[in-house]
């Protein structure tokens, strides 16, 4: 049987965590650099804790006003500090509601350089093995920090539905016209040529090969509920399991 994760990028101020958590198998919670305090993780933990969904940290530049969307030019000092202080917080406040963290995610800026920058890569690795050599990373498909991190740490490769690709495998800027997917039945063909044929079709027409573990639909996608419903709906009755 063909099986998927499926993950959400949560507690970014949106606020439909209980309606996603049902529909997911594990999720991203920001902890405090492009979004989220202590209040918004508690309550997002317990909605993760109702519905067994597995946890993970969605560690940022320390950019809120940006939400994190923009590479910053701060010390690796300053970033190792930043992304230790967010992991913690919120690895601390889930061992208190007795719930393990699985994984850590970056989030947008970060995400996107750590991907290609060996500087930026090596310093999100690091930080995570010195808390937890234990925790997975979540990472792009033939990434560099995929490559990096492979020795140190459990990697799961993700791909993205609502996202559109460039044929380098890089995600079509936010700034450019068809950048985020919305039709429902168009992300529903993208994932299933991801995860049934491992074939990743791109902007400009290009297959190229594509194996991943886990899918993910930002929670902040204006209709991400109904992208999630729909792909928890067709794929199951497809026989993909969502695991």
């Amino acid at each position: 049987m063909i099986s998927i994760d499926i993950n959400s990028d949560v507690g970014e101020g949106i606020g439909n965590e209980a309606l996603l958590m049902p529909l997911i198998s594990s999720c991203n919670i920001a902890c405090g650099g492009h979004a989220g305090d202590e209040k918004t993780m508690r309550e997002v933990l317990a909605f993760a804790k109702a519905y067994n969904v597995k946890i993970g940290a969605h560690p940022s530049y320390p950019d809120k006003e940006n939400f994190g969307r923009l590479p910053m030019d701060i010390s690796k000092k300053t970033l190792q500090e930043s992304l230790r202080n967010q992991i913690t917080t919120l690895k601390n406040l889930a061992e208190e509601s007795g719930l393990p963290l699985h994984h850590i995610k970056p989030h947008g800026a970060l995400y996107n350089k750590a991907a290609r920058d060996e500087e930026t890569a090596m310093i999100v690795i690091e930080t995570v093995h010195s808390i937890d050599k234990n925790l997975a990373l979540y990472v792009p498909y033939g990434s560099l920090i995929a490559r990096l991190a492979r020795p140190r740490l459990k990697t799961i490769v993700e791909g993205f539905a609502d996202r559109a690709y460039n044929s380098d495998y890089s995600l079509v800027s936010r700034s450019e016209y068809g950048s985020v997917l919305h039709d429902t039945k168009q992300v529903l063909t993208h994932v299933l040529s991801m995860v049934k044929d491992e074939i990743l079709t791109t902007r400009d027409g290009k297959n190229l090969s594509f194996k991943i573990d886990t899918i993910c639909v930002h929670g902040d996608t204006e209709n991400a509920l109904e992208i999630v419903r729909n792909l928890h709906t067709k794929l199951t009755k497809k026989g993909i399991q969502i695991i």
